[in-house]
């Protein structure tokens, strides 16, 4: 038998504890590292699916938005939206260079991922789609609008609320930096609120719903939640929306279809100071929020919220065909509650 010499037999000893050591911590970084999350995307007609899936898909994504892949894509879209049809086959096409597996229904996606980006532009189908993913209990994303109704909106957290299942939704204008320093106290309690945004109309959805949404969201992100009655003025260029909340504050939302100047943001008044909201800062923000909340993590608006915001819209429509008059938000839930509950029993949801 060979001799070994004492130096020979202490660096293997030395290699051997070392080689040892990086397997352990090898083994403990992999252990640490998240759980590869497999997300599906259903519907293929609007630019927020590319912004997520290029934000989401990137082999250098940054850890807040790493190991959260899309890896099946469900193009569906609308035939009576021009918008919405034409968009599909190069939407497929770009998703496709990614990665993504397109797959025939949404029932096929969700047996394929462990949560969902509702991303169909048309709110009118979102509760039948939504449906699928919460009897399957994935966690769902609902991008803008949450529905084509008021009815809609409170008919799908019900239905959430019933197979329990984690959900949320909003528009990216939520997450913009300016809003959230506003509604996290930066000017102290905020009084009142004035913001605008685009406002392009979709005669198969309420007028607002459709971009009004988002300028909507931003007076709601900085006001918050208890309003009480709306009012509207209404002519082809521009809608001028007011809200009185709880406590007699007051926020208004203009809505621009002017050939003018146009853009997001708005102007906060509080107790420390008025300030500039701000611009809108893409998408990777809201991202970063989503995959968060796949990862188990609460949702980061609540659902009343979310409702109050469509009870916003559809009372400003109902101020509409009232001419202006003051409409409360308490009448229109009343409203869409029984509404809701119907078109649930339509669907077998008791």
């Amino acid at each position: 038998m060979a001799k070994v010499s004492r130096r020979t037999f202490s660096l293997s000893v030395a290699s051997g504890i070392a080689l040892s050591g990086l397997t352990a911590m090898g083994q403990e970084a992999k252990e640490s590292a998240p759980k590869e999350l497999k997300a599906g995307i259903i519907g293929l007609d609007t630019s927020h699916v590319m912004a997520f899936a290029k934000e989401l898909n990137n082999p250098k994504a940054m850890e807040d938005v790493a190991h959260c892949r899309v890896v099946a894509a469900y193009p569906q879209g609308s035939a009576d939206i021009e918008s919405s049809a034409s968009r599909i086959p190069g939407y497929t096409k770009s998703i496709q260079e990614l990665g993504v597996e397109i797959v025939g229904s949404v029932e096929d996606l969700v047996k394929r991922v462990d949560c969902v980006l509702l991303e169909t532009n048309d709110g009118r189908p979102h509760l039948e789609q939504a449906l699928v993913a919460f009897k399957a209990g994935k966690p769902t994303f609902i991008d803008k609008p949450v529905a084509g109704s008021l009815a809609d909106a409170v008919a799908i957290f019900q239905a959430a609320k019933k197979y329990n299942a984690p959900v949320f939704s909003c528009s990216s204008l939520r997450f913009a930096k300016g809003a959230q320093e506003i509604r996290n106290g930066a000017i102290g309690d905020v009084q009142g609120c004035d913001a605008y945004s685009p406002c392009s109309l979709e005669k198969t959805h309420p007028d607002l719903f459709w971009y009004g949404i988002h300028g909507v969201e931003t007076l709601f992100t900085v006001m918050g939640p208890g309003c009480e009655s709306v009012s509207r003025l209404s002519t082809p260029d521009c809608d001028l929306v007011a809200g009185v909340w709880n406590g007699g504050r007051i926020g208004t939302f203009r809505g621009i279809r002017s050939k003018g100047g146009t853009g997001y943001g708005g102007t906060a008044f509080g107790s420390k100071g008025i300030r500039e909201i701000g611009k809108f800062d893409g998408y990777r923000p809201l991202a970063v929020e989503i995959v968060k909340f796949f990862r188990g993590g609460p949702a980061p608006i609540s659902a009343e919220e979310t409702i109050q915001i469509y009870a916003f819209m559809e009372a400003a429509d109902e101020s509409k065909r009232q001419g202006g008059k003051p409409v409360s938000i308490d009448a229109v839930m009343k409203k869409a509650e029984v509404e809701a509950a119907s078109r649930l029993a339509a669907l077998g949801v008791k």
